[in-house]
């Protein structure tokens, strides 16, 4: 994954996200854990300059449970810490 658009406020996330919207196509198998840790990088290095000016939000819209529910979590949990949320959608007929 190469893709980490930089935005301002919630109107710079819902432009990021409209703007992505049409290219996005889903798939599987839906892991989670390689694009929360890919952030949590991010939000780490910012984290350790030792300013509060940067915070990241992960938006995940997915069609499919997660098959890496137990790297997943710990994911999340190593990423608890950070300055960063992260937001799972599922859409579909998916037992999410």
């Amino acid at each position: 994954v190469a893709f980490l658009p930089r935005v301002a406020g919630i109107q710079g996330i819902v432009d990021a996200y409209r703007q992505i919207l049409p290219q996005i196509r889903l798939y599987g198998p839906t892991n989670f854990s390689p694009i929360i840790n890919y952030v949590a990088r991010f939000a780490a290095h910012s984290l350790q300059q030792g300013t509060a000016a940067q915070y990241f939000v992960l938006l995940i819209i997915t069609d499919g449970e997660i098959t890496d529910l137990d790297q997943t979590r710990q994911a999340i949990v190593n990423a608890s810490k950070l300055p960063m949320s992260i937001i799972i959608v599922g859409v579909g007929e998916a037992d999410f």
